[in-house]
């Protein structure tokens, strides 16, 4: 399923081969690795890394000539506030030296449905402030579990591109996402060949893998149903695989970014979520669940017996010390 295209030591690209509608791409770097591998990076740490990661894959898809976008003609188009994790405005900018290139915003919060938690709805998504040049090239980042957000904006994109009378020429969407990024993308991609005569391409970059999104039925002891992104089943990375062997804390993680909004801007609500995910695990561990059993059900493709001596209780309790610590200094 995933065609090679390059796998220098900064940035590998991966084309998924059975997508069709659209260009798709996983690509790994060092940085976003990482992220989704280490819940200890946090706050601008964790930005800084998501933007060198874009940097990088910008580069790559230039110099493999899969980018079609021009200074003038670029806007980075916000979904507030995930789209500000990636750093793009600054990524182009180390990418190309381009200094010209505009930014768009769209705030659009969801939340789960009082009649149905298992569904979402928009609700907050007051503040636009979308500029359009007569032809336009997008990029976008954002994180994508449910795509509530994702479809929200990208209506909105469009809808500001007819009124403002501009033509869209393409989108570039870069996300820690599941599936219904590359669904919702489909869609746009089919909406802006009908409605804009000049559409050329969209390209949809996934970093790490296409995760997936658990609901009522996934078998995880944990979870999180309609945010997490998790390894189960997922289409990975060769690179990002293999990294999961260098800590046997890493292929367990309930999730590849957890709440990305709060990992960046308020560390103190993320850490809180990260520990509390091992404190359950942690009440796994004392009933006798193993590593081995944990790993079977989180990362099935693994090879549990190349985790030498590996103790879920005592990978429990590191995690759990290396959080509180950080707890702890975020209340002096």
């Amino acid at each position: 399923m995933l065609k090679k295209i390059s796998s220098a030591k900064e940035c590998g690209l991966y084309k998924i081969e059975d997508v069709k509608e659209i260009d798709c791409f996983i690509a790994t770097t060092p940085q976003t690795r990482e992220i989704a591998n280490n819940p200890l990076v946090m706050g601008v740490d964790y930005t800084i890394r998501l933007e060198n990661a874009c940097c990088e894959i910008l580069k790559n898809l230039c110099s493999n000539k899969l980018l079609c976008i021009e200074e003038n003609e670029t806007i980075i188009f916000n979904i507030l506030r995930g789209g500000l994790n990636f750093g793009l405005r600054e990524a182009l900018y180390r990418a190309f030296g381009w200094n010209r290139h505009g930014c768009s915003f769209i705030s659009a919060q969801r939340a789960r449905k009082d009649d149905d938690p298992q569904k979402w709805h928009i609700i907050e998504n007051e503040y636009a402030k979308v500029y359009m040049p007569e032809r336009a090239s997008i990029v976008i980042g954002d994180v994508v579990a449910t795509g509530t957000s994702l479809e929200h904006a990208v209506k909105a994109l469009v809808r500001e591109a007819q009124n403002q009378k501009s033509q869209l020429r393409s989108i570039l969407f870069f996300t820690f996402g599941g599936k219904r990024a590359l669904e919702i993308l489909k869609e746009t991609d089919k909406l802006c060949r009908k409605i804009f005569p000049g559409y050329e391409k969209t390209t949809l970059i996934y970093h790490e893998g296409c995760f997936t999104v658990p609901d009522e039925n996934t078998a995880l002891s944990i979870k999180e149903t309609g945010t997490d992104l998790v390894c189960l089943d997922a289409l990975m990375a060769p690179e990002f695989i293999e990294s999961k062997y260098e800590n046997p804390g890493y292929p367990l993680q309930r999730c590849a970014v957890y709440d990305a909004g709060s990992r960046a801007f308020w560390t103190h609500e993320y850490i809180k979520d990260v520990f509390g995910y091992w404190s359950e695990m942690k009440k796994l561990a004392d009933k006798g669940v193993s590593f081995e059993k944990v790993l079977k059900e989180r990362f099935p493709v693994l090879d549990y017996k190349k985790f030498k001596d590996a103790d879920l209780i005592e990978i429990c309790k590191k995690q759990l010390c290396e959080l509180g610590r950080l707890f702890n200094s975020n209340l002096s």
